[in-house]
């Protein structure tokens, strides 16, 4: 398990996180909110990125692909947020600019290490 902890696996454990995060949607929606057809959804967002996750842990290249590009896709997000977005601005406030700006950095080092260390563009 030592070897996982690596940024060699550093989107597998983020995407393993949100699977976790999505499975505690679905039993909130489902358990405290009385909601039936909601959580079904959220257990299919669970269920696949819990799946893209497992399979990047055991090094399988299209799992790595799909999660480079999500890490490519939500850097992207970021950095457009920087620019143009409303709803993260009044979220943070004051804080907004060095939030972002952080998160756009350290995605982008984790999205490089991600492909560099998991030899994405071979």
């Amino acid at each position: 398990m030592s070897g996982k902890l690596s940024l060699r696996y550093a989107f597998d454990w983020l995407f393993a996180a949100a699977a976790a995060a999505a499975g505690v949607g679905v039993l909130q929606t489902f358990v405290i909110g009385r909601h039936y057809i909601i959580p079904s959804v959220i257990l299919t967002v669970a269920v696949v990125i819990g799946n893209v996750a497992w399979y990047g842990f055991r090094d399988r290249p299209w799992a790595k692909t799909v999660l480079f590009w999500c890490g490519f896709l939500a850097t992207a997000h970021f950095f457009f947020a920087l620019f143009w977005s409303k709803k993260y601005r009044e979220l943070l406030g004051g804080a907004f600019e060095p939030v972002c700006a952080v998160l756009v950095l350290l995605l982008a080092w984790l999205t490089w290490q991600y492909a560099r260390r998991n030899a994405i563009f071979r």
